[in-house]
C-alpha cells in the first residue's frame, strides 16, 4: 500500500515538473529547463522502478497512469498561475477611446493606437505588449471602457527594440 501511495505522489510531482520543463524550453530558459530535466528524470526512474519491481501489479500500473493524468491537470494549473512570458493583446473598437488609452498607459501598459478601415467606418486597434500575468487585468480594464471591443491575445516568439521593451525588463 505504501508503494501505491508513493507512486501517485511521485507522479503528482513528476508531471508538473515535466510541464514546467517543457514551458521553459519553449521560452528559451534553458538552464532552468536542464535543472528541471534532471529532477524530472530522477523522479521518473524512481517511480517506474516502483511500478516494475516487486509483484508488478496491474494496480500499480493503473495508479501510475492515474497519477500522470492528475499531474497534467496540476501542471497546467501551476503554469497558468506562474504565467511566464509576454503576450500581445490586440483590442479593436469602433470609437477612438482616449480615456481607455490614457488609463491603460497610467496602469503601466504600453499602447500603440492604429486607425484602420472597417466595413462601414473607421476602426481603432490598440496593440499592447504586456506580461502574461497581467492579461486578466488588461482585459478587465478594456471591458470596463469598451464592453463590445474585439480582443485577441497571443504570445510573441521574439521581440526587440521599441520604447516599451526597456520597461518590460
Amino acid at each position: 500500500m505504501l508503494n501505491i501511495l508513493l507512486i501517485i505522489v511521485l507522479q503528482l510531482i513528476y508531471v508538473p515538473i515535466y510541464t514546467l520543463r517543457t514551458l521553459f524550453l519553449v521560452k528559451n530558459i534553458t538552464v532552468l529547463a536542464a535543472i528541471m530535466g534532471i529532477i524530472e528524470t530522477l523522479i521518473y526512474v524512481f517511480g517506474l522502478s516502483l511500478v516494475f519491481n516487486g509483484d508488478k501489479s496491474i494496480i500499480s500500473m493503473i495508479v501510475y497512469s492515474i497519477g500522470f493524468g492528475i499531474g497534467i491537470i496540476l501542471g497546467t494549473k501551476l503554469e497558468q498561475k506562474l504565467a511566464i512570458g509576454y503576450i500581445i493583446v490586440n483590442v479593436n473598437t469602433q470609437m477612438k477611446n482616449s480615456e481607455l488609452v490614457r488609463t491603460l498607459r497610467e496602469n503601466g501598459f504600453g499602447v500603440t493606437l492604429y486607425t484602420g478601415e472597417g466595413m462601414n467606418s473607421d476602426r481603432y486597434r490598440m496593440e499592447i505588449l504586456t506580461k502574461r500575468n497581467r492579461e486578466r487585468e488588461l482585459i478587465a480594464t478594456v471591458e470596463r471602457f469598451e464592453p463590445k471591443a474585439f480582443i485577441v491575445s497571443y504570445e510573441p516568439k521574439r521581440f526587440q527594440g521599441g520604447y516599451f521593451l526597456n520597461k518590460l525588463k
